[in-house]
């Protein structure tokens, strides 16, 4: 297998993830946080693109919004953040969404992108499935992005259970997920990470839970 032309993509990593309603519960946040600068700087010790998200609402908005401390980086991402990433801001879940990001990667000929940052249950997921529609392949760095406790009408679910769950999904269909680790292995012996496929990980979700039932 060649090796593959990476990009990191830094999701959200803002101050409102850190203080607040949205605060990452899992991984603990700072946790995540050193994950995702360590990517940050393996990326800039091997020569990979980088693309840094900000998601942005309108000023007044209760989260993100526009020119608000809380919709700034992280200081810890915001040092790392020179002038040669490429920086977008988008309101949506996708990084791709009102934004000139597939064209950049085109022009910078990617074919797989590394996602760190915030959160699991929304930007991470929705980029994840949107590259995968585009032919591009993704990978997730499970400690270098998190997820919040959920419940709502539907339901309920912790921090853990989400990430662990989602992370699972991902690497079921739309993603190699890996930790930041492993993926700094991979970078500096030029190879791709691999995924399961939903075959795979129905066969062995049976095996785990079917005698259960």
């Amino acid at each position: 297998m060649s090796a593959p032309r990476r990009a990191l993509v830094v999701i959200d990593a803002q101050n409102d993830y850190f203080d607040g309603p949205l605060e990452i519960q899992h991984p603990p946040r700072e946790d995540s946080l050193a994950h995702i600068v360590s990517a940050m700087d393996v990326a800039a010790e091997h020569g990979l693109p980088v693309v840094v998200v900000r998601h942005e609402l309108p000023a007044g908005a209760p989260v993100f919004a526009a020119g608000s401390t809380g919709q700034a980086l992280h200081p810890d991402v915001e040092k790392r953040t020179t002038d040669e990433c490429k920086q977008v801001t988008k309101s949506g879940a996708s990084v791709f969404s009102g934004t000139d990001v597939a064209a950049w990667l085109a022009d910078e000929a990617v074919d797989c992108l590394t996602l760190v940052g915030y959160m699991t249950n929304n930007c991470v997921i929705g980029t994840a499935a949107a590259a995968a529609d585009m032919g591009i392949a993704v990978e997730v760095l499970s400690d270098a992005t998190g997820a919040i406790d959920l419940a709502n009408d539907a339901g309920s679910a912790s921090a853990q259970q989400v990430h662990e769950t989602l992370m699972a999904l991902l690497h079921s269909n739309f993603a190699a997920v890996a930790t930041t680790a492993t993926w700094t292995g991979a970078v500096e012996q030029g190879q791709a990470l691999t995924g399961s496929d939903l075959g795979t990980s129905a066969a062995q979700g049976r095996a785990a839970y079917g005698a259960t039932r």
